[in-house]
This record gives structure tokens, C-alpha cells and sequence, in this order.
């Protein structure tokens, strides 16, 4: 395993990168003691996302931010880029890291293979939160449906070869006057500092790969997800975070968790909530991952005091 710095860094992180059979991931850490914490991006973003977030989590926490293969300063070579294989990817560096169980974090679009990875692997994951998240087979396909109010951009996203006939050398176009403007609520809580590293990542060669297998997976594992969510429920502690997309979060997380929910709703914040409103979304956190770290598990696997 090796070091590197991307361009853009935060006090008190360490930038690392890791192969996890044939792909190259970039994450960075902060913190030395508690409980492990992984937190996941979504789109337009990287783990840029939670630069102001990990310093006030790395007080109690061991706290880890990955770039998702194809996004930031992880490979984004040929290969696969759906959610199974980004959910493969968490658990080979959950397991290499030596987190498990970890407290997981997963914002906006990066929800599925986060969902995935606590499914198939529960021994990885002591909690999940959802931030802004939805999932395809639970509602999230209507964000593609654009006679119904849904978004241009998913089906840009998944169309084969569009991202690079019609975003590439567009970048800060898209973040700064579309994406950012119109999914934020906080006046100036995206910098110019934010969009510069995000566009430098996105205007990469093959830039877009990622974010183009997650949409593509959006619009095509309806079935697989409730198929698997069925079989596999999530019995680990839930927390749903909603802002600007209200009670969405948690009536997907509903649907899917076979254990205890809990819910914030932070008001007056956009889509991307660690960017927006970083302190209130540690608050919530901490006192989530603080009530189930109190909690042991008995010999049966109940919970008890």
C-alpha cells in the first residue's frame, strides 16, 4: 500500500491508496481511536464531499473517506462500475483496513452498494447511515423519470458514451452553474475551492465512468435489490438522513431494514448535507454511532444494555 496527496487535502488527513484485485482505491483517514467509520460519496463528488465533516468525527472516531472506483483519484480504467462491484470494493478494503464492524455512511447515489455491502456482508457493518439515498426497486427510479419531475442527468448518466460526448470539458459547467446551484440550499456553503478539486477529478480521461456505472445500475437492479433485500434484510441499527430531499431517505430505509430506524431531518439544507451543513450532520452522527457502540450484542445476537 502506498501514500499519495491529491491536489486538495484537509488538515489532519493522510491519503492513501490500495489495490483491491485489479482496481486501485484512493481514501484518506483521520483519527486514531473509537470505532471505525467509512463514509461513502455520492454525485457530483468524491471524498471532497466530507473534508469539513472528518475532522469533527476523527474526535471520536477512526474515520475513513474512500473515492469509489471511477471517481476522484481512484482507477478508472476499463472495467466494471455497477454497485455489486463497488460494494466488492468496500469489502475487500473494510477487510484489509481491519474496520469490520464499521459505522458506514452512504450519501446519494453511492446508497446501493453500501446497501449491498451491509446485505451480503452484515459481519462488516455495526451500523449505516443514509444520507439523502435512495434505492433502485424502492422508489429511486422516478429521479430518472423526467415526465414525472425526475432528472436529465441520470439518463445522460446511463446512456452509453453520452457523459463523454457531452460533459467532457464541461465540468465546471456542470458542478458550478447547474449541479451545485440547484441542489444546494446553504448560500456559499460550496466554494470555489470545492468545485476546482471536484472538477479536476471529473475532468480526468474516462472522468465520468463511475458515476455512469452507478446511474446505469439505477436503472437496471430494481429487481436484484429487492430480491436480495428481501432474502437479507438490514438488521444492523439504521439512521435516515433527510434534507432537501425531506422524508425520502426514510421511507426507503423502511422498506429495506429489519431492525431499529431512526431519522433526522435537518431543514433548511440542500442535497449535499456534509458539504451544506457539516457540524449538524456530526451532531446527529456522533450521537447515532454513540448509541450503538453502548449496545452489546449477547451470544443469541439480541441486543442488550
Amino acid at each position: 500500500m502506498s501514500t499519495a496527496r491529491t491536489h486538495a487535502t484537509a488538515a489532519g488527513v493522510d491519503h492513501h491508496h490500495l489495490d483491491v484485485g485489479g482496481v486501485t482505491l484512493h481514501y484518506v483517514s483521520a483519527g486514531t481511536a473509537g470505532s471505525p467509520v467509512l463514509l461513502v460519496h455520492g454525485f457530483p463528488e468524491t471524498w471532497w464531499a466530507f473534508h469539513r465533516l472528518l475532522p469533527l468525527l476523527a474526535e471520536q472516531h477512526r474515520v475513513v473517506a474512500v473515492d469509489l472506483r471511477g471517481f476522484g483519484d481512484s482507477s478508472n480504467g476499463e472495467g466494471t462500475y455497477d454497485s455489486a462491484t463497488s460494494a466488492r470494493d468496500l469489502h475487500l478494503l473494510v477487510r484489509h483496513l481491519g474496520l469490520g464492524p464499521v459505522h458506514v455512511t452512504a450519501q446519494d447515489v453511492s446508497g446501493s452498494a453500501v446497501v449491498r455491502l451491509a446485505a451480503a456482508h452484515p459481519q462488516d457493518v455495526r451500523s449505516l447511515t443514509a444520507i439523502e439515498t435512495g434505492l433502485a426497486g424502492f422508489g429511486l427510479e422516478a429521479l430518472g423519470d423526467v415526465t414525472r419531475g425526475g432528472s436529465w442527468h441520470v439518463g445522460v448518466l446511463a446512456a452509453p458514451g453520452i457523459p463523454e460526448l457531452l460533459l467532457a470539458g464541461r465540468e465546471r459547467d456542470l458542478l458550478a452553474q447547474w449541479a451545485f446551484p440547484t441542489m444546494t440550499a446553504v448560500p456559499g456553503a460550496v466554494t470555489t475551492t470545492d468545485v476546482d478539486e471536484l472538477v479536476r477529478t471529473f475532468a480526468r480521461p474516462d472522468g465520468w465512468r463511475g458515476a455512469a456505472g452507478l446511474y446505469r445500475s439505477m436503472l437496471t437492479e430494481g429487481d436484484d435489490l429487492r430480491d436480495l433485500l428481501t432474502r437479507s434484510p438490514l438488521r444492523m441499527p439504521v439512521l435516515a438522513v433527510g434534507a432537501g430531499g425531506g422524508p425520502f431517505t426514510l421511507r426507503t430505509v423502511q422498506q429495506v431494514a429489519a431492525g431499529r430506524v431512526e431519522s433526522v431531518q435537518l431543514d433548511g439544507v440542500g442535497h449535499h448535507v456534509a458539504l451544506e451543513a457539516p457540524e449538524a450532520l456530526a451532531e446527529a452522527l456522533l450521537r447515532f454511532t454513540a448509541s450503538v457502540d453502548a449496545e452489546v450484542l449477547d451470544a443469541d445476537g439480541d441486543r442488550v444494555r
